[in-house]
């Protein structure tokens, strides 16, 4: 009877932190989804084109990139904790400072420094996971994770046109300043330490370089870290031309875009909710490489698209489609990429959310360049970042099957 009652407290502790971590992981998505109804309003206030907005974006990733790759040695070394509140911290102030931003190169600075605060909740949210869950669990509780998360697509863009409807856009930043603020009081009341602070981390950057460098010749972490970099750099290339897409090149209004933008969030959330029931029956390899092939061939479907000029609906469609597959292949390609490590997982956390967000920064770099209302560097984009998806796993798979052969002999 007690053991059930001491089973009942730890997964209800469990659920609790869950809820903790999805909600402080889902402010990195909403820091770029709340404001994207705004690019228009942002364009015209500071005299610019959209596509010059999208340099806001590309700081973003740039800077998620870099703070995360940050955090993990220190997370190691000083424990989760800690960080993740001086990271909070961080991000609140950056919020107050984007509010304040005269211009585009302030907005821009200050979006990089925003990043920074939000590296922290994503390093912190995924090695929590790996300390507290078994292996074999890990998927699962990362997808529980993308349901809490993925809240934040759905509800942000209708969350930035209400506000920007009602205010003006620089307001958006002042309800993220107060959501982080409550993250700050949820992680210091409800998120215990996970780890024992490992105080023999070398912090020198050559030190750090190559830990990070051993982690990534990993030959598992790098297939399936870099598979699902550039998954996740194809679902960036959406984000960051969505505003231009379905805004300019669709004629859709503010408000007809946050609806939009939200449906096509679900779609991401319905596919990581769908892969804990596949994950059941199949496993995580088998899901993620049956899913990559599909990717490919609605990526080829989408160039079509773009060639034929087939329409609104048909590109609606596709991208649904392929944000509802890559709902399973980000939680998987996480898992996979993380099973060889333990005590290193802060650092293995931060590099793999460091290579997806590079992917990220470069895929919106790329489509930023691109002024013109065409679907083609859009679609170019995803096919060729799912393409390489694919071959990496594809080339896992082949490793392994020579391995099993060679042991067989």
């Amino acid at each position: 009877m007690q053991k059930r009652m001491a089973e009942e407290r730890n997964k209800k502790q469990e659920y609790l932190i869950l809820l903790v971590l999805g909600t402080l992981i889902a402010l990195g998505p909403f820091s770029i989804d709340a404001y994207l109804p705004g690019f228009q309003s942002i364009a015209k206030d500071f005299n610019i084109s959209i596509s010059q907005v999208g340099l806001t974006l590309t700081s973003y990733f740039i800077g998620i990139s870099v703070g995360q790759l940050a955090y993990g040695p220190i997370m190691d070394k000083f424990g989760r904790r800690q960080p993740l509140l001086i990271g909070l911290g961080i991000y609140f102030l950056s919020a107050i400072f984007c509010l304040l931003s005269p211009n585009l190169l302030s907005l821009i600075v200050s979006r990089f420094f925003l990043a920074l605060g939000a590296a922290a909740g994503m390093v912190a949210a995924k090695a929590v996971v790996r300390d507290i869950f078994p292996v074999n669990e890990v998927a699962g509780a990362i997808s529980v994770l993308m349901l809490i998360m993925g809240g934040a697509p759905i509800i942000a863009p209708t969350v930035g046109s209400l506000i920007i409807e009602a205010f003006d856009w620089k307001m958006i930043f002042v309800f993220l300043a107060g959501f982080s603020f409550l993250m700050f009081l949820s992680v210091y009341n409800f998120l215990p330490e996970s780890i024992v602070p490992d105080r023999n981390v070398d912090l020198k950057p050559k030190d750090v370089a190559i830990k990070y460098y051993g982690i990534l010749t990993n030959p598992k972490f790098w297939n399936f870290g870099m598979a699902g970099s550039f998954a996740v750099g194809a679902m960036f290339a959406y984000i960051s031309n969505a505003p231009k897409l379905f805004m300019e090149h669709f004629d859709l209004s503010q408000k007809e875009f946050g609806i939009l933008f939200g449906l096509n969030a679900g779609g991401l959330i319905l596919g990581s909710q769908i892969n804990r029931l596949f994950l059941k029956r199949y496993s995580t390899f088998e899901i993620t490489i049956f899913n990559s092939v599909v990717l490919v061939i609605l990526s080829g479907l989408f160039l079509l698209n773009a060639l034929l000029g087939l329409g609104f609906w048909t590109t609606a469609v596709l991208i649904f489609l392929m944000l509802f597959l890559l709902g399973f292949q980000n939680p998987n390609t996480t898992a996979l990429s993380l099973e060889p490590f333990e005590k290193k997982a802060g650092r293995a956390s931060a590099l793999i959310g460091s290579l997806k967000m590079i992917l990220g920064a470069l895929t919106s770099f790329i489509i930023s360049l691109f002024h013109g209302s065409s679907l083609l560097p859009l679609a170019i984009t995803l096919l060729i970042c799912l393409l390489i998806s694919s071959l990496l796993l594809f080339q896992f798979f082949k490793k392994q099957k020579t391995v099993f052969s060679l042991n067989e002999v």
